[in-house]
């Protein structure tokens, strides 16, 4: 690819970015939290069909995905559960084939009154959007698309196949992109733009969520001594899991990327419900934790560690000895995942990064997960994860960098061109 035809691509995203953004409010304003993204998937068909793109648009089963490898339960109604695939399928055939993925499921917002600005009518203000999701990662999934479309605006048109992908589940399980792998789509790089600030996912954890089911015995407060509080007894395991995670930081240690990092592996106490009045010693305590676990590491060998440790704590606790809690796996069964085998597209990502940033890309390793892992793990389809800044996400009032965004937007343009090769259009 010339660096004319760079240029004028570049010069399209620049042309093309205030109907971007006004594109990525529109999508950020949808509330599209866990079992509601429904709107968010109406949305995203209606603009490939309005670009000529071919629309895959099913419902997800589960029963066709939970024997697969990195599926994680389902707890809630998923009878809406829905992803959309659509498809660019070339004139001339020239280029190595591309999927792109983004997810549009976003965690809650909180309290609202923490927001300075309500977290789904989103602001721009001071060079940043805000608003939930607009980082993480509704601003990335858009910029893809309008990438896309600059390259159509410069007169060009891909020489490959290209799927892009909008998920859901990406913050519970990741049966949304697994959903699109049984589905049957492949191809020879995945591209995923998370907000990662300029930086190239090397290598990222993997996560277990579980919930402690924790009974106790009820009496009136007044006798508080003759019964067995669940919630001060589900503390007791909190404390115990805190001391596996500073084993498990410890192992960390030795690994060739993590060990560059002051406690990679994080534990989290995240949502707590017990009690039933209070005045009366509660009869129930559930707790849902999340910890992280590092590539390589195999999840049914830590899910063995966290019930023996478990099953300990409740050994030395008066009344867990003989009513022991019980463990619910409740998401995320996820495996770390390293990216390798990934010289040709960093290559080709490589060359639009530096015409755009200047220099070479940074590694970055990442303690949170992305979806890159089903589709390096499970087919060995090197997938590549690079996004813009921004802060707060899963935090108040999240936002998106808009100058950081263009930079990623025109990169994602660059790559797609030298990946699947372009001609004129």
């Amino acid at each position: 690819m010339n660096a004319e035809t760079q240029q004028r691509i570049l010069d399209a995203v620049d042309a093309g970015f205030e109907a971007q953004l006004a594109t990525t409010r529109d999508f950020v304003a949808i509330p599209s939290t866990r079992g509601a993204e429904g709107p968010c998937q109406d949305m995203i068909g209606d603009l490939l069909r309005e670009r000529g793109y071919e629309v895959d648009d099913w419902h997800i089963n589960v029963d066709d995905l939970k024997d697969l490898r990195g599926f994680g339960p389902i707890e809630h109604d998923f009878s809406k559960a829905r992803s959309v695939v659509g498809t660019y399928r070339p004139q001339t055939n020239g280029g190595k084939s591309l999927i792109l993925q983004g997810h549009c499921d976003v965690v809650p917002a909180g309290p609202l009154e923490l927001w300075d600005t309500p977290p789904f009518s989103p602001v721009i203000k001071d060079g940043k959007m805000f608003g939930r999701g607009a980082c993480d990662m509704k601003s990335g999934t858009i910029g893809a698309l309008y990438a896309l479309d600059a390259i159509k605006a410069a007169g060009f048109k891909p020489t490959a196949r290209i799927h892009f992908q909008s998920v859901i589940e990406e913050e519970s399980t990741g049966v949304g992109a697994l959903s699109t792998l049984q589905r049957g789509y492949r191809a020879d790089a995945c591209f995923i733009p998370e907000p990662t600030a300029g930086k190239m996912v090397r290598s990222q954890v993997g996560v277990i969520w579980f919930r402690l089911r924790v009974k106790g015995h009820p009496t009136h407060v007044a006798f508080a001594g003759s019964g067995a509080n669940a919630i001060m007894a589900a503390y007791h395991l909190v404390h115990a899991l805190q001391k596996l995670e500073i084993e498990w930081n410890e192992r960390a240690k030795a690994d060739r990327h993590f060990k560059t990092l002051n406690h990679p592996i994080n534990f989290n106490p995240g949502i707590i419900k017990g009690g039933d009045w209070a005045s009366s010693v509660p009869a129930w305590c559930d707790v849902d934790c999340r910890i992280a676990i590092l590539p390589g590491w195999s999840v049914a060998d830590h899910q063995k560690e966290i019930a023996a440790c478990i099953a300990a704590a409740s050994r030395n606790h008066r009344f867990l000895a003989n009513n022991p809690p019980e463990i619910e796996w409740s998401g995320f069964l996820s495996e770390g995942y390293e990216l390798t085998g990934a010289a040709e597209p960093e290559a080709a990502f490589g060359k639009a990064f530096n015409k755009v940033y200047g220099g070479a890309v940074e590694d970055l390793v990442f303690t949170a997960l992305t979806d890159t892992r089903f589709y390096g793990l499970n087919h060995g389809i090197p997938s590549l994860c690079f996004g813009a800044s921004g802060g707060e996400m899963h935090g108040f009032n999240e936002y998106v960098d808009l100058d950081s965004l263009k930079k990623t937007t025109k990169a994602m343009a660059l790559f797609i061109a030298e990946w699947c090769g372009v001609e004129k259009g």
